[in-house]
């Protein structure tokens, strides 16, 4: 006799645990404590953070002992200055006598904003205000005197003493000149908004000038609450467009002149990163070509006015722009590279000749910290214990004797002091909320523990809280770095509906070992209503070697959806997953992907959600997309095979399309192209677009009204897990 018996999930003590509940994930009840605006200070024995008295309604600068933790000073408490009620951040002088402090902040783009600042004077405790205007990236001069700034696309500095104003450029002017600030595509893929730098002796200033006169203009309808809407325009050159065009200049202070310098010797379509060097009179320049696969770092001689190439990086895909850049006290530098195929740790000579390679092996060097003279150690972040994990080490000079400083398997950062002798170190896991302990630079002794988020984990031991189980997958001959979240009360014997997450881009990680953020909240509150969660790092995504990270180059979006597909095929094979009900989403790069694999991956693929979603290469920008894929005048095949618009003919399963109108980054022009092409191709489809909202669809009730739509979509489509026939023998 053969029974069939419905076998249903075993009744744990999950019941009696709090349930996530969206209100709760973006309402801030899960907030971390951190260190805010943590500041090494010079003496080495002592640091200064950024607090907020509720109590009395004030922003502190507290200083404290590295050793006690106790606090030594309070050097800045607003509710004693006049005009100045909260700090929002703070930067020191060199020498530390005085303070900028930004009261005021109005955000531009991704890093970018324009503020009102005060200096505030250690000595006599005065505060000043730097400007009546809004202005952007105040900086010291190293001997404190002055602090230069960028108002209206133009340069200037403030005198300290005398009060007196120098404009040093005079030809800015918006959407076509712009003076030692970056443009909107040098921020946002080359990563920095202050495009000026002092030299040591605080005697000239270096600078780069962007003429966007022929960079094409984009615009943005922004609605608002008023009768008529208004647009916002700005330049933002797509791929193949032109760029700006790029000449580095310095100023002297003593001549009041300005000169250009000659680089069209070298690679200068480009010019990503500026630095002075020891010496007062040379600085470094770091020039690209067009398509970012050769680098040259040139030295210019500001008193000669000359220059010569030290180094050069070449690849066949692309070089990556470095920030570890270091000078040492005889000019030498340290400069990392991945030549050897894996990112690792070199040391020049001041003429560009190698003296050696410091650090060498099959991971990565993630992070460089700097280097201690006294000891000659240099310390960094690596992943040499595993790619989903990070470490602090240490090193000599001259690659020996190398010391890991931590031991907790998870993810370690390190914030040295100022002369080398001690490290804070922060510490996560998927188990473990930030940490923040002190160490012995020197062995990596722990010597005391200075904030934990040990609350937050108690709170979070009363939820049904399910472990993010790491693993790997072998997907075209690859072993891909995976996790997966189950139901607390997990049943091998049933049947659960699989939500795959994941981003994909080049160089990205989303399977480490670290504590999670909002979105590990929100697949936790799935997890408890029956979905599997699982997230897979597939081909060209990072800390796996150069070959596995840049084999995507002229093809983003062919290696990364089969990856995808096949591993949602593989885990569908799983006895406990319904093959029938499998979904992904993601944001940006994560949105391309997730609705390329939808209409790629029809029958593997049921549900998909795409939230600001790039659907064709050639409406993004220049800098990062020709990166990875030349332009379309030379790659035309690869933007358009690979391109989500391309294959909307195929697509069988419910598919959820968000955007924001004013994504000044990923433009609401991707989604507006993709829907034209679904209804031409006369598909069904959910789309939401949210009114003046930038890439990141946040601000005030959004957030959780994004969510809540993602949540029923999903249950919609997914529906909930399902109990398995099991035949018993009689």
């Amino acid at each position: 006799m053969l029974l069939l018996l419905l076998v249903s999930a075993p009744l744990l003590t999950t019941a009696q645990q709090n349930q996530f509940t969206l209100e709760e994930i973006w309402g801030g009840a899960f907030r971390t404590e951190r260190l805010d605006a943590l500041h090494p200070m010079n003496n080495g024995t002592q640091y200064s953070v950024l607090n907020y008295d509720r109590t009395a309604k004030a922003s502190t600068i507290d200083v404290y002992d590295y050793t006690s933790g106790e606090k030594v000073e309070t050097v800045v408490n607003t509710k004693d200055l006049l005009d100045l009620n909260y700090v929002i951040s703070y930067e020191f002088s060199d020498d530390e006598s005085r303070m900028l402090l930004a009261a005021e902040l109005q955000q531009i783009y991704r890093r970018s904003s324009r503020g009102k600042y005060f200096v505030f004077d250690r000595t006599n405790k005065s505060t000043t205000l730097l400007s009546n205007n809004l202005v952007k990236e105040p900086t010291f001069s190293p001997d404190a005197s002055k602090v230069a700034y960028g108002y209206q696309n133009n340069l200037f500095f403030k005198d300290l003493s005398s009060g007196s104003v120098i404009q040093v450029t005079e030809d800015g002017q918006n959407n076509s000149i712009i003076n030692g600030i970056t443009d909107w595509v040098y921020e946002e893929e080359f990563g920095f908004v202050r495009a000026f730098d002092w030299n040591s002796k605080s005697d000239k200033i270096a600078f780069i000038r962007f003429d966007e006169s022929d960079v094409p203009e984009f615009s943005m309808d922004v609605y608002g609450k008023d009768l008529y809407q208004h647009q916002e325009v700005f330049k933002y050159p797509k791929a193949g467009e032109s760029n700006a065009k790029v000449s580095l200049h310095i100023y002297d202070l003593k001549t009041k002149k300005t000169t250009k310098v000659d680089l069209s010797a070298y690679n200068n379509y480009y010019i990503p990163r500026i630095k002075w060097s020891n010496d007062p009179n040379i600085l470094s320049v770091q020039l690209m070509n067009r398509n970012q696969n050769e680098l040259d770092l040139v030295f210019v001689n500001a008193a000669q006015n000359t220059s010569k190439m030290v180094h050069q990086e070449r690849d066949a895909a692309y070089v990556d722009v470095t920030d570890d850049l270091t000078f040492l006290n005889d000019n030498s530098f340290i400069w990392t590279s991945e030549k050897s195929g894996w990112n690792h740790i070199y040391h020049y000579d001041r003429e560009g000749q190698l003296r050696n390679q410091i650090t060498d092996g099959e991971w990565e060097v993630t992070r460089y910290y700097g280097f201690d003279p006294k000891t000659a150690r240099i310390y960094f972040q690596s992943s040499e214990n595993g790619s989903t994990v990070r470490d602090v080490f240490s090193v000599t000079k001259n690659g020996e004797n190398k010391i890991q400083l931590t031991n907790e398997v998870g993810t370690n950062s390190a914030s040295f002091s100022a002369d080398y002798t001690y490290f804070i170190n922060t510490f996560s896991n998927t188990e473990t909320p930030y940490r923040f302990s002190l160490h012995q630079a020197l062995t990596g002794e722990q010597l005391r523990e200075i904030k934990n988020n040990n609350a937050l984990k108690d709170k979070l031991n009363t939820y049904a809280l399910s472990p993010k189980e790491f693993s790997t997958i072998e997907v075209k001959g690859e072993e891909l770095n995976m996790y997966m979240i189950k139901p607390l009360d997990f049943d091998p014997n049933k049947e659960y509906p699989l939500f795959m997450y994941q981003y994909s881009g080049p160089g990205s990680q989303n399977v480490a070992d670290r504590w999670g953020g909002s979105n590990d909240y929100w697949h936790q509150m799935l997890a408890q209503q029956g979905y599997i969660i699982a997230c897979v790092d597939g081909r060209g995504t990072g800390l796996k070697g150069r070959d596995f990270k840049k084999m995507t180059q002229k093809e983003l979006g062919k290696y990364e959806v089969e990856d995808q597909i096949a591993a949602a095929k593989k885990l569908g094979e799983r006895s406990y997953i319904d093959a029938d009900r499998i979904g992904i989403w993601g944001w940006s790069y994560g949105g391309f992907m997730s609705s390329n694999c939808l209409f790629q991956g029809a029958d593997v693929f049921s549900m998909a959600i795409a939230v600001a979603p790039v659907t064709s290469w050639r409406f993004y920008d220049t800098i990062y997309t020709e990166r990875y894929m030349t332009t379309p005048q030379e790659n035309p095949g690869g933007y358009d095979r690979n391109s989500p618009i391309s294959h909307v003919d195929k697509l069988e399963g419910d598919f959820l399309l968000v955007h924001g109108t004013a994504d000044d980054n990923v433009h609401a022009q991707n989604s507006y192209r993709l829907v034209e092409a679904l209804v031409q191709a006369n598909k069904d489809f959910d789309w939401l677009m949210y009114p003046d909202k930038n890439h990141g669809i946040y601000g005030g009730n959004t957030r959780l009204h994004l969510y809540r739509k993602m949540t029923q979509f999903i249950q919609r489509s997914l529906g909930e897990p399902r109990s398995t026939l099991i035949e018993i023998k009689n």
